[in-house]
């Protein structure tokens, strides 16, 4: 793929209006060791099927899905794997402010034009092995563009080209995007921040994915405060600690 855009180094600064990538900022860290440490989770949760591709989602909006699957995506191209992160939240894009790419041409228009024209979509970032798929102009029927043969098969080709592709989807209540989603992947991870998503609300979420045979492969607690974190695996954030819950775990 012709990736030529100049890349750009990324800080703190530069990423005010996307999510921190803290596994890019300070990768020595305890946090950023944490997130490695969720991402080893996901792998062991997934020993029988190659994990191809992900969808991250959560029970409402503001609760952090954007973050960890931006710094998961960071984790898993240190790896060597060639990952795609993709922002399939065509409400509230974020991966372009994220890894300041163009948003001029994305997601949308591989959805909406004769052919998949992957050189001026996808974009490289500063990481190696790390590439993202912003959203492209957002539009006004994002489920509807989702929930396409044509998506079926950009999910195909895109599976062709990368190792491993992540998507960054809506909360699960708000709209049905992830839902469509979550059908069309090899895993689903939920995102449930302590204090902020509800029981009911998580467990409706499960309840809406498990209605479209989603594999949800387990569920990420963040923004835990450290003495509530004894026992599980640890993502630490932004002064809040978080745990990986493996499906079986989570049911509980």
């Amino acid at each position: 793929m012709g990736l030529f855009r100049k890349e750009k180094k990324l800080d703190q600064d530069s990423m005010k209006e996307g999510v921190g990538l803290i596994t890019l900022t300070s990768p020595t860290s305890v946090i950023a060791e944490q997130f490695r440490t969720i991402r080893t989770n996901i792998q062991f949760s997934s020993i029988d099927q190659k994990l191809r591709s992900l969808v991250f989602t959560s029970s409402g909006p503001s609760q952090g899905k954007s973050t960890i699957s931006a710094n998961v995506a960071v984790t898993w191209a240190d790896q060597g794997v060639n990952v795609l992160l993709v922002d399939a939240d065509m409400r509230r894009p974020t991966i372009h402010q994220t890894f300041q790419v163009p948003n001029k041409k994305g997601l949308t228009s591989l959805l909406t034009e004769d052919e998949f024209d992957f050189n001026t979509t996808i974009q490289k970032t500063p990481v190696d092995h790390l590439f993202v798929l912003p959203c492209g102009v957002v539009p006004p029927n994002p489920s509807e563009l989702l929930n396409t043969k044509k998506m079926d098969k950009l999910i195909v080709e895109l599976t062709k080209h990368f190792d491993l592709v992540i998507f960054d989807a809506p909360s699960v209540i708000s709209v049905t995007d992830a839902q469509i989603l979550a059908s069309k992947v090899d895993g689903t991870i939920l995102v449930a921040p302590q204090g902020i998503a509800d029981k009911r609300s998580v467990a409706k979420s499960k309840e809406l994915l498990e209605v479209v045979h989603a594999r949800i492969l387990g569920t990420i607690m963040n923004r835990v405060k450290p003495e509530n974190t004894g026992g599980y695996y640890g993502g630490y954030y932004g002064g809040y600690y978080g745990g990986y819950y493996g499906a079986e775990e989570s049911k509980k």
